[in-house]
Formats: structure tokens, sequence, C-alpha cells
């Protein structure tokens, strides 16, 4: 299982998709949040929509792997189930995770490789203002999280630097290349 994490804006999803492109026996695993759908998401593919109520009685079930609730209110966690069907078709799942939920997988799941992706701050901040999905004053709360996230990156197992996107895809490739050969698991 590879974990990568990452403050908002570092580019994890942009990397996952290069990575699973380049690395097809790697599965991501989608992760289930209660927050509001944006448009051109879909439910299953993007993100596991699920209601406040429902998630909590997940959690009460003990389903996940892995969940945190932000300030916002917002939830999101990594089903086992997702976990279960990813490895039910030989593949190994990838996770995108926030900082808190990569320290959880990592402390339970041994053998678990967790990837810090780290960019300086302004860039964070530019590519969050770009994206537009979020007001100001939430931005300016990411940035914030990202600051004190960046200092977290010393507990991964690797750290990439997202300058350019073809040297971190590269970079990413070859750290997970490295731990698939380590582990005796074919990397196609």
């Amino acid at each position: 299982m590879f974990v990568i994490t990452g403050p908002s804006g570092a580019g994890k999803g942009t990397l996952i998709r290069e990575l699973l492109a380049r690395i097809p026996n790697l599965e991501l695993a989608v992760s289930a949040t209660t927050r509001a759908i944006r448009p051109g998401e879909e439910d299953g593919h993007d993100y596991w929509f699920v209601s406040e109520d429902e998630f909590e009685q997940r959690v009460q079930a003990g389903a996940f792997l892995e969940h945190v609730r932000y300030v916002s209110g917002r939830c999101y966690g990594t089903l086992l189930s997702e976990i279960e069907r990813i490895a039910d078709k030989g593949k190994i799942a990838v996770l995108e995770l926030e900082t808190e939920g990569a320290l959880e997988v990592h402390e339970r799941v041994p053998g678990a490789v967790t990837i810090f992706i780290s960019a300086p701050v302004a860039e964070l901040e530019r590519r969050l203002r770009a994206r537009a999905t979020e007001s100001d004053g939430e931005i300016d709360d990411r940035v914030a999280l990202a600051r004190s996230q960046l200092r977290q990156a010393r507990e991964f197992d690797h750290v990439v630097e997202n300058d350019t996107l073809e040297h971190a895809v590269s970079e990413l490739e070859r750290v997970v290349r490295r731990e698939l050969d380590a582990a005796g698991t074919m990397a196609l």
C-alpha cells in the first residue's frame, strides 16, 4: 500500500494520475467524504459522497481504515472495502490522504509506504487560488495548515518535491518502483 500525502495544492492528485498511468498494477482507493459534490465530480469515482449520519454509522461499525473530521465539519476517510476491492483485483492500493490520515495509516498498517509531496508555500497558495474552489478565508486557512504540514514531512518514508511536473512524477515513480522491488512485488 502506498500512502501519498502533502498539503492542499501540492499536486498530489496530478502526480497520482501520472503514476497510475506509468505503473498499471497500482489503483487509487476512492475516499469517502461528507462534503458536497462539486460540478464535474462523480460519486464512486472522485469520492464516495455520504451523509454525516452514514459516515458516522460506518465509523461506529469499524468500516474505515482511517478517517478525519476537520474544523469545517467535513469528514474524509478510507473505507476498508476499497482496500479489499483493490486487493481482490490483484492490485496495490494507492491512498491520497491528508497528513493526519497518512500518519494514522503509517502507524496502523505495517509495510505501508508513506510519501510526502512538498512544494513551496507561495506555489501552494497560487495553486489553491487558481483552483477557485474555496473562499479567500478557506484558502488562508489551508495555507496556514500547509505551513504546519510541511514541518511534518520528515515523519514520512519519502519526500518528493513537486517543483516541475515531469521531475516530480519521475521521482515519485522511482520511489514507488524501488519500494515494489524491495518488497518483491512486480512493477509493470
